[in-house]
């Protein structure tokens, strides 16, 4: 009799630790070697100087890093971005064939190099430009989209239909957990001892999750085979995905799940991205300690979340289960969007105990649309769109940030409430029509004794 299959889980853990120590504290680094190299011995990132009280004198220069920071965070997003678009895509469908080990350690060991590089431009204090390479080195590789997705077609591989959205959610809250630790002990430690060590731990991680993957995790792909993996076929795979002419039904509700999915994501991106510069400014002027319990308070959805979805998949079906999570999400942010003072702001964060309940309904959805053989294919694309969902956010979110400031500091958490009206009326629509379609099959075959 075989062993039992281990779990996805630990190494996305793992994986999720490494991006979440390493992101913030890359941009912490950027900024205090760029503001360095141009003169400005302000506070860094981390430590806001309280509700408009910096120099008028340092201001533009404050400004000039700002922008810098900016840019070189953009450049680096980008070009992770667009090679792993590329990447992700090829080794995705190719796992479909070969088995998902591969694709799991390919970009846990180019997560390990950029960790590497990253440690080697802060020993040898080299241009901040390599940081660039590190990233492009780890797209090349699959970045951590690949192990996202990898981690999410093991989890379609190894589960029934029944239990495929539990198991999902489960893996989301890995996400959560992974980065609540990491976005907690990363600022602390980095405040007691610098960068070097914490990447150093980045580095360690990112190896412990290629050991994992290698000698841990057994093969979940039933029947492997060979197959090239330069070639075409694997990028057409996922084309075919959307377009195949058979199951017309099947391929358009994968678009609508995958819209509906674009935008709940960009929404979370966004507006997470927002929460701590709408923490540090007027009327709320959060400190340092205000803004850990929050983010604390952010990530803890993820398992509140699963909890929720556990008990409501005992009495409702799994699509009145996503909408009462964006009905959770949507009256949050409402909420923080009038949020002055910080009891109103933690009601906010209260009332999205359930937010993250539609996300595993919705890529649970869009597995049980696709073949035992496309798995790898459809979570490739699936992961694509994150990633797409991190740019787009970024861009929108915080570009209306400041030009919504004169008029409503919340206004971007209402405009996202708004956004995902689009989501529910989504799944609403495919629900009811499904319903539908599905009596009314019943009632043409108990129809037809009677007409014979």
């Amino acid at each position: 009799r075989c062993l039992p299959l281990p779990a996805a889980e630990p190494l996305l853990f793992l994986a999720t630790v490494a991006l979440g120590l390493q992101g913030p504290l890359a941009t912490q680094y950027l900024w205090d070697r760029l503001g360095a190299e141009h003169g400005y011995s302000g506070p860094n990132a981390s430590s806001p100087t309280g509700c408009g009280n910096g120099s008028v004198a340092t201001e533009p220069l404050r400004q000039e890093v700002e922008a810098l920071v900016s840019h070189w965070n953009l450049y680096i997003n980008l070009g992770g971005f667009f090679v792993g678009l590329f990447s992700v895509t090829l080794f995705g469908p190719w796992s479909d064939s070969v088995g998902r080990r591969l694709a799991l350690i390919l970009p846990a060991v180019g997560m390990a190099m950029q960790a590497g590089i990253y440690l080697l431009v802060m020993y040898l204090q080299l241009h901040v430009a390599y940081f660039l390479l590190g990233r492009i080195l780890s797209g090349l590789m699959g970045d951590y989209n690949l192990i996202l997705a990898s981690c999410f077609a093991y989890v379609a591989d190894t589960s029934d239909k029944r239990t495929r959205t539990f198991r999902i959610a489960i893996l989301e809250a890995c996400l959560g957990i992974a980065g609540m630790l990491a976005s907690i002990g990363g600022g602390q430690w980095r405040k007691a001892q610098g960068y070097i060590n914490p990447f150093w731990l980045v580095l360690a991680v990112s190896l412990a999750a290629t050991l994992y993957a290698a000698f841990c995790l057994q093969e979940s792909v039933k029947q492997q085979k060979p197959a090239q993996l330069f070639t075409l076929c694997h990028y057409k795979a996922v084309y075919r995905l959307y377009t195949a002419p058979e199951h017309l039904s099947s391929r358009r509700k994968l678009a609508l799940y995958s819209l509906a999915f674009f935008l709940l994501v960009t929404v979370h991106f966004g507006t997470k991205d927002l929460f701590v510069l709408y923490e540090l400014g007027s009327p709320l002027c959060w400190a340092a300690d205000l803004i850990g319990y929050g983010s604390a308070a952010s990530y803890l959805t993820y398992l509140s979340s699963l909890g929720g979805l556990r008990l409501l998949q005992l009495c409702l079906e799994d699509t009145w289960v996503a909408e009462i999570g964006l009905i959770s999400n949507i009256s949050g942010l409402v909420v923080i969007s009038l949020a002055t003072t910080t009891s109103l702001m933690f009601t906010g964060y209260g009332i999205l105990f359930l937010s993250m309940a539609a996300t595993p309904v919705i890529r649970a959805k869009l597995s049980k649309l696709v073949s035992e053989t496309e798995q790898g294919a459809l979570f490739a694309s699936v992961a694509c769109v994150e990633g797409l969902c991190s740019l787009v956010a970024t861009g929108v979110f915080n570009s209306l940030y400041p030009a919504s400031l004169h008029f409503m500091r919340g206004f971007p958490f209402l405009f996202g409430a708004i956004v995902l009206l689009i989501p529910a009326a989504i799944i609403g629509w495919i629900e009811i029509w499904d319903s539908n379609h599905d009596y009314s099959h019943f009632s043409d075959a108990s129809l037809s004794p009677a007409d014979g």
